[in-house]
């Protein structure tokens, strides 16, 4: 470039901005015009430095001071330019730790990661889920290894610097112009390494332990929902938090009830007479007996509805509501009396009901044998 723009309208900041702000522009704008994301794209690559040299100066108090002061001719003593990277490589080199966050590194030293999340199932009723519950749970998870204290070293020596990366848990690899920052696939990422490993852990550090605990289950949970505990799962092992602990829970069948979400099905039979004429029926629901009035004329698979009555929502306030789905019930074998009785309804229905009825399967017989006889004909 043959004019020099101000560093501050390089990286559209303000010059009051903080040592924050000036980070976040810098990183927006790197993202923007990495050479990866912009392959061949001489332009782009210009104001990848550019906006590199803008920040070498900003970010550092005292070069910042004399630009402020001096201009471009405070920072580089001649007034032809600012920090003058040669090249990419030298702008990965001088800022590799802030590259490896923007495009998955991690600075200079081994990352701090939280620990493992582990899992455990929990087995409840249908009056479980819909009052909520405290439920004892066991799992296992990795702990330290008591023996050598987590290190993995045995007793007597200790983990040293892995020779591949330094210590640093990160390396640096390049292709072409770019170099980008991962972690290390000697030490893991961790920066050491076990050459005397501990018997117990195997070098490993860490140890599986059986864990019984508690879990507090809200009101409402359905099959395949999940409650966390958390700083329940596994330690970590780079000094930073636990992982948790994830509950699924799985709901047992019941007897009456059939869930639908927030609603509960029940399936009720009532008898024809019940149907025709109307009825009140006692039916179940969660919290004991309840009733539903049945009018006359209902329908086989009518559904009366009472409010509230349901399953309570885990994540909001409100019942469901439980529903009661009527199916008139036929009576296999009537009686001598029930039999009588409706033939004489029949009577008055103006219907001739057989005494004894063809079965359904000799009725399929005779269709198969018209359909055939009509085919050679």
């Amino acid at each position: 470039m043959t004019t020099q723009r101000c560093y501050y309208e390089v990286l559209g900041i303000e010059r009051t901005a903080s040592e924050g702000e000036i980070a976040t522009a810098y990183r927006k704008l790197a993202i923007q015009y990495h050479p990866d994301k912009n392959p061949g794209d001489d332009e782009a690559i210009a104001r990848f430095k550019e906006c590199s040299e803008a920040f070498e100066v900003l970010h550092d108090r005292d070069k910042r001071a004399r630009y402020d002061q001096y201009g471009h001719a405070g920072v580089n003593g001649n007034g032809s330019g600012g920090a003058h990277f040669h090249d990419v490589g030298d702008i990965f080199s001088a800022f590799g730790d802030i590259f490896g966050d923007i495009f998955g590194g991690g600075g200079g030293g081994a990352r701090v990661r939280k620990g493992r999340d582990v899992r455990c199932d929990v087995t409840l009723t249908l009056h479980e889920a819909a009052d909520g519950c405290t439920k004892e749970v066991e799992f296992q998870r990795l702990e330290p290894c008591g023996d050598c204290k987590g290190s993995g070293a045995a007793a007597g020596s200790a983990r040293e610097v892995c020779s591949y990366c330094g210590g640093h848990g990160r390396v640096i690899q390049s292709a072409g112009i770019v170099r980008v920052q991962t972690t290390c696939p000697a030490c893991g990422g961790e920066g050491s390494k076990v050459k005397d490993p501990c018997r117990s852990c195997r070098g490993k550090g860490q140890r599986l332990r059986k864990v019984v605990t508690e879990v507090k289950i809200p009101a409402g949970v359905d099959d395949g929902m999940r409650v966390r505990i958390p700083g329940e799962g596994e330690p970590s092992m780079s000094g930073g938090p636990p992982g948790d602990c994830y509950c699924f829970i799985s709901l047992l069948n019941h007897p009456l009830f059939e869930r639908q979400g927030q609603h509960l099905v029940c399936r009720v039979p009532i008898t024809y007479p019940q149907a025709a004429l109307g009825c009140t029926l006692e039916v179940p629901t969660l919290s004991g007996r309840g009733e539903v009035k049945v009018p006359a004329g209902t329908q086989s698979g009518d559904v009366f509805r009472l409010g509230g009555r349901g399953m309570p929502d885990p994540r909001s306030h409100g019942l469901g509501d439980l529903l009661v789905q009527v199916t008139i019930e036929v009576p296999t074998k009537p009686s001598k009396e029930e039999e009588q009785l409706l033939r004489q309804l029949a009577e008055v229905e103006h219907k001739n009901v057989a005494p004894k009825r063809k079965s359904f399967f000799k009725h399929l017989a005779d269709y198969f044998t018209a359909s055939d006889q009509a085919e050679e004909e």
